[in-house]
């Protein structure tokens, strides 16, 4: 059985494993220091959110959310990471997270929920394409 909880003190050395498999996916490498403040972060509720998806007590998913103003809405959801275990993939973790992020958006009264991937992230994608619409933007990032 699958549960969706907000990440609790005890989860960080397993938070810490699947948050580093989320960044091996991506090739992405970041100092202790980054995973010690994104922790903080989350477990302060200071701006950016955490959930876990729970198999029988085990944490086996991750995402982290977080909120913001834009110029067409007061408040958006930015799903910002989004991870399941690589040895137990299909069985509908990635679903379940992303629609609890739903929940807590519309339970604030955000307007709209987002996030990004890679265009060769297929086997994501065939879930996204399911439960959100692509609307074709291209992303730039200037390097500061």
């Amino acid at each position: 059985m699958l549960e969706v909880a907000p990440l609790r003190p005890q989860d960080r050395p397993r938070w810490a494993e699947l948050w580093q498999g989320y960044l091996t996916f991506y090739k992405t490498e970041l100092p202790e220091s980054r995973y010690a403040e994104t922790w903080r972060r989350i477990i302060d509720g200071d701006g950016l959110y955490g959930l876990g998806a729970y198999s029988d007590g085990h944490l086996v998913g991750i995402t982290h959310y977080l909120f913001h103003a834009s110029t067409w809405a007061d408040d958006v959801c930015y799903l910002q990471d989004l991870f399941a275990d690589e040895t137990i993939r299909g069985k509908g973790i990635g679903r379940a997270l992303i629609e609890a992020v739903a929940a807590a958006a519309r339970a604030r009264g955000a307007s709209r929920l987002y996030w990004l991937t890679q265009d060769s992230n297929a086997t994501a994608r065939l879930l996204y394409d399911r439960l959100a619409t692509n609307r074709g933007f291209i992303r730039y990032d200037y390097m500061l």
